[in-house]
């Protein structure tokens, strides 16, 4: 397993980190298999999106803060249930095919880190598996 580490700046931010998960896949020599990413926050999670127009990630997080407002009542008290319940609808894990010593993403796509709680230092767990 290898950790990538994530520092955020903003308490919601989207970090592309495909470049990073495919500078691992190149260091272990791995052309064909699968590629699990998991993030063991409950305040942050991922996802897999466009990466080339950042109005798309702007947008998504507008959306998930009309969904889900930070300055609601909620019933847990630390200040950060609407960063929970955010992270449950990104999701902790995803899966990705390896071809070639590369992510099989489409064109556009890119792997996010999700901080819905920031700013912090966070880690990403990757688990590569040669088929």
């Amino acid at each position: 397993m290898k950790v990538v580490s994530v520092s955020t700046s903003k308490r919601v931010e989207f970090i592309d980190i495909t470049s990073r998960i495919e500078e691992i896949i190149i260091k272990d020599k791995i052309n064909k298999g699968l590629c699990f990413i998991f993030c063991p926050h409950t305040t942050a999670g991922l996802t897999i999106n466009e990466n080339a127009d950042p109005s798309v990630r702007k947008d998504i997080i507008e959306q998930l803060e009309d969904m889900v407002p930070s300055d609601k009542s909620y019933s847990h008290s630390e200040g950060n249930a609407d960063s929970h319940v955010k992270a449950s609808l990104m999701g902790s894990s995803l899966n990705v095919i390896i071809e070639d010593s590369s992510l099989k993403l489409g064109t556009w796509q890119g792997i996010y880190f999700c901080e819905f709680d920031g700013p912090r230092k966070r880690q990403v767990y990757v688990k590569l598996v040669d088929c």
